[in-house]
């Protein structure tokens, strides 16, 4: 049998791509390169990445600095188990990464992704009460709109939806509070005249369960994959505060969030805020290798210590702590001080107001919203995900040479930091014109 000749041809004959409909969806993009912000396809087409390759890349594709460190990583130690040995990249990042997480974080766990990180924070929460002598603290509360994962136990506090529903079967119970969706209040309110009452519904939940929840998981400042819904601040520091009051623990899911995604390196200084678990991934690595964290306070730390071997943390993976994810993660952070990437994003949240401020205008548009990277369009459709208009602006933006990957009715762009002025605004002229050609069908 003759070999498929082209790249999409390959594919198309062996795999099976994630959050695909294989029987309808269009032809995948054969990426043959990478260069800054730009995919480079195998039939001469140059992409800009506006989604920084599903929200990890940070500092851009093929960047020299994070080349080297793996390169130079790879020629001492590609990899050894963690269970028993260590290696000094995973004790420097856990320092690293200790002295600029909110203060109380003291102790670094590591895993593979963010479904996992957030496995290991539920279940951390969950033991810290067995161990602590309060086995009936076994609930968990999450928001309306949440997102956490694909796995079994992190789907479980995400809100169901298309992705989770086939599963549903599966998951645990959990409690449900209300989200800060400013945009669709689900009180009714306008933000101009509301005193963050939709915390209400989360104390609510906390007096019922006082002495049964084990945790609050949140993703603070911003919930991506439920809408790209912005916070208030004093939401999430409400949550801190509900959180001490009713005598829980509080999990910050921070694997989009964090690494300067919302203008700060972690989107909980918004609010000052030191969360008891803190999860991460995703620009972890510099969109380079799959890694991540749990990292917890030292009293949850303390509580799995003891003579009783079954208070152990029983979890780990084959690759956890990889050398190579560690180095190029310690080059990444590295980046973050010789380049000023914090200042750079800043440049960026000012460009991104401006220009969504313009697209106000254009009759489909719902609502723009933005935060430190991030840049968010919500239209005035009711399909959610699977809205049609998804695939369609898909399709027009890709034939501009721009890759976006709308959540259905919501358009959101979040480049690599690295993105230039000039490039900002090409991206944001190619999604004004489409919106416009959009609206007048």
């Amino acid at each position: 049998m003759t070999k498929p000749v082209n790249l999409t041809s390959r594919d198309l004959a062996c795999m099976w791509h994630p959050y695909t409909q294989m029987k309808t969806a269009p032809d995948p993009l054969p990426i043959v390169r990478g260069e800054g912000i730009y995919l480079y396809t195998e039939d001469g087409r140059r992409l800009l990445d506006g989604i920084s390759s599903w929200w990890v890349n940070i500092h851009g594709h093929a960047h020299p600095a994070l080349n080297a460190a793996l390169t130079a990583q790879a020629a001492r130690l590609e990899h050894v188990l963690f269970a028993g040995a260590t290696h000094e990249p995973a004790v420097e990042l856990a320092e690293q990464l200790i002295s600029i997480l909110p203060p109380g974080l003291t102790r670094i766990f590591y895993s593979d992704n963010g479904s996992t990180a957030v496995e290991v924070a539920l279940k951390m929460a969950w033991q810290y009460w067995q161990n602590n002598g309060q086995p009936q603290r076994r609930d968990f509360v999450a928001l309306h709109h949440a997102f956490h994962g694909d796995t079994v136990g992190a789907m479980s506090p995400s809100e169901v939806t298309g992705f989770s529903k086939p599963f549903e079967g599966l998951l645990f119970p959990v409690h449900r509070a209300h989200a800060p969706y400013c945009y669709r209040c689900p009180l009714g309110l306008k933000r101009s005249e509301c005193a963050i009452d939709c915390l209400g519904d989360l104390e609510r939940v906390l007096a019922e369960r006082r002495d049964s929840v084990a945790a609050v998981i949140v993703e603070p400042m911003l919930q991506a994959a439920g809408g790209m819904i912005v916070w208030p601040s004093e939401f999430l520091s409400g949550v801190r505060q509900l959180c001490d009051r009713y005598g829980t623990l509080m999990i910050a899911d921070e694997i989009l969030t964090g690494f300067g995604r919302t203008g700060r390196m972690f989107a909980c200084e918004h609010a000052s805020v030191s969360p008891d678990l803190v999860c991460l991934s995703k620009a972890l690595t510099g969109g380079y290798l799959p890694m991540a964290v749990t990292a917890a306070t030292e009293p949850i730390y303390r509580a799995f210590l003891s003579d009783d071997r079954t208070k152990a943390f029983f979890h780990g993976h084959s690759y956890t702590a990889n050398p190579l994810g560690c180095a190029v993660a310690l080059a990444s952070l590295s980046l973050f001080r010789a380049e000023g990437t914090l200042d750079r994003i800043k440049a960026l949240e000012k460009q991104f107001r401006e220009r969504l401020e313009s697209l106000r205008t254009i009759a489909i548009v719902g609502d723009v919203r933005g935060i430190g990277g991030i840049a968010a369009i919500e239209l005035e459709r009711t399909g959610g995900y699977f809205d049609s208009i998804g695939p369609r602006l898909y399709d027009a933006f890709l034939r501009r040479g721009l890759l976006l990957r709308p959540l259905g009715s919501i358009l959101y762009f979040m480049p690599p930091y690295v993105i230039t002025e000039q490039e900002v605004d090409w991206a944001f002229d190619q999604i004004a014109d489409v919106l416009r050609e959009v609206d007048a069908v």
